[in-house]
């Protein structure tokens, strides 16, 4: 019997350039409730507290502000059950456009435009 196992997404396989030093990445929380996040996850940032969860396509309540992608998430990190400390990508950088990966909400190539749009907006070039 085979025993076939599939790899996930590699931390920074999503990054094809980022600016010297660490100017491109931020240490930030994720906040609790987010579940398991793989990196080349795209990111909003909760206005009222500050945390980061995965961007949803709309407001959501609880997460306003987040509709709005900012950054990128480096590593891996379980929020399941408790705010966690994470490496984002947040600023002149460039990325691999088929490595993001996008909340459930952001489900048709529209909105994925949109998301890629914000990206750029917050100097994160994808391609």
């Amino acid at each position: 019997m085979s025993d076939i196992k599939t790899e996930g997404p590699r931390p920074l396989a999503f990054l094809l350039s980022e600016g010297n030093g660490a100017v491109s990445r931020e240490t930030v929380t994720v906040t609790s409730g987010e579940g398991r996040l793989s990196a080349g996850t795209v990111l909003g940032t909760v206005t009222a507290s500050g945390a980061f969860v995965a961007s949803p396509n709309a407001a959501t309540v609880g997460k306003e502000g987040a509709e709005t992608a900012i950054a990128v998430l480096a590593y891996p990190v379980d929020a399941t059950d408790a705010d966690v400390t994470a490496v984002i990508i947040r600023r002149l950088a460039e990325v691999k456009a088929p490595h993001l990966l996008f909340h459930a909400t952001v489900d048709d190539e529209t909105k994925r435009v949109a998301k890629i749009a914000q990206l750029d907006a917050a100097d994160i070039i994808v391609r």
